[in-house]
């Protein structure tokens, strides 16, 4: 697999310290947003080849910003791994419905865990 660019979008800077780590470890370009506006900006400026994304956050959320992804015939495609404490079904749901790759509740997975999980999108 070669270099990816990855955007994380994820107001913890613990959370997003601990990911941005392990990819550039891997050899992936990291770009790190800290709520949903800044990683549109952030999309237009550089087009990534997978977001990690998370959704609460302040200015606007991570459903929020997915639903402005999903209506841009550019980053539609980009593929989605949501990375959330929020497991309400709803969110579930809705997010499922605008088509993410994934839905993974950051108590219930190991960081090693996650980075299987973007690995295997990425070798799509």
């Amino acid at each position: 697999m070669g270099k990816k660019k990855i955007l994380i979008v994820e107001d913890d800077n613990f959370v997003a310290e601990v990911y941005s780590t392990k990819l550039l470890e891997m050899g992936h370009e990291v770009i790190i947003a800290q709520n949903g506006q800044e990683g549109l900006n952030k999309l237009s400026e550089n087009k990534p080849d997978m977001i990690l994304l998370d959704i609460i956050m302040p200015v606007m959320g991570g459903i929020e910003m997915l639903e402005e992804l999903k209506k841009n015939e550019e980053w539609k495609k980009i593929p989605v791994i949501l990375l959330t404490n929020v497991g309400e079904k709803d969110s579930i749901q809705k997010v499922q419905s605008l088509g993410v790759q994934d839905y993974l509740i950051k108590s219930h997975f190991t960081p090693a865990e996650v980075i299987e999980k973007i690995d295997a999108v990425l070798g799509k």
